[in-house]
């Protein structure tokens, strides 16, 4: 049984946030999407997968838009000396001093639902790749999508046509883009049927870890919201 990998759904709101970052960037620096991608030489599409967190993109990509943007020097604390472990023996090596701790908070601005959209976009993408392992449970969620349109009349029910869709030609994209209307299929969905009970309680734990919020570091702790 495939296990959730246990910051699975933190390193997914990393990405999250990166891409909103590199979006406001962008936008405070008076770059349209279509110059953008030119600088940086790739396509509009993928700079739409970038800014919004795709875990798709190479990080190659994701290095050269920040370059671009002028924010390169983030990475650098991460590859210089500043992360480095310090010589043996030396002043630093000796240091009492506790390693820097960086923390993570996800918004909990209920009004925009962020929080609920990240959790139904975890549990959608663990969907998707379990589908892929294992084709037989591409079955299971046609059958259930067949029912509920037997079921009779729905406000969902053209949601529920274009995962018919999104189904038979496995276009999972469009329901795993960061768009009103992925939204919208996402809550009407019969992906998340295929999980199993462990795999689902997982991804709500990490994300109720994470409205808390998370220290990231040598510490393993939490702090208050």
């Amino acid at each position: 049984m495939r296990q959730v990998k246990k910051d699975a759904v933190l390193e997914r709101q990393l990405l999250l946030q990166l891409g909103d970052r590199l979006k406001r960037l962008r936008q405070a620096q008076d770059l349209g999407t279509v110059e953008m991608a030119k600088r940086v030489g790739i396509s509009r599409t993928t700079l739409g997968a970038v800014e919004a967190g795709d875990p798709g993109p190479a990080m190659g990509t994701y290095l050269r838009v920040m370059s671009v943007l002028g924010v390169s020097g983030d990475l650098a604390l991460l590859v210089g000396d500043t992360w480095q472990p310090a010589p043996p023996g030396s002043a630093a090596a000796q240091s009492r001093r506790a390693r820097p701790l960086v923390q993570v908070r996800i918004s909990a601005d209920e009004s925009r639902h962020q929080v609920q959209d990240l959790q139904s976009l975890a549990l959608h993408e663990e969907a998707v790749r379990l589908l892929r392992s294992d084709p037989t449970l591409l079955h299971q969620a046609q059958e259930t999508l067949h029912s509920w349109l037997e079921s009779g009349n729905s406000r969902s029910r053209g949601l529920w046509l274009e995962w018919q869709d999104i189904l038979n030609h496995g276009n999972w994209r469009k329901a795993l883009a960061r768009t009103r209307r992925a939204q919208e299929l996402r809550q009407a969905s019969p992906l998340t049927t295929v999980l199993p009970d462990e795999v689902r309680q997982s991804i709500l734990d990490q994300v109720r870890e994470l409205r808390q919020g998370v220290v990231l570091g040598d510490a393993d702790s939490r702090f208050p919201p």
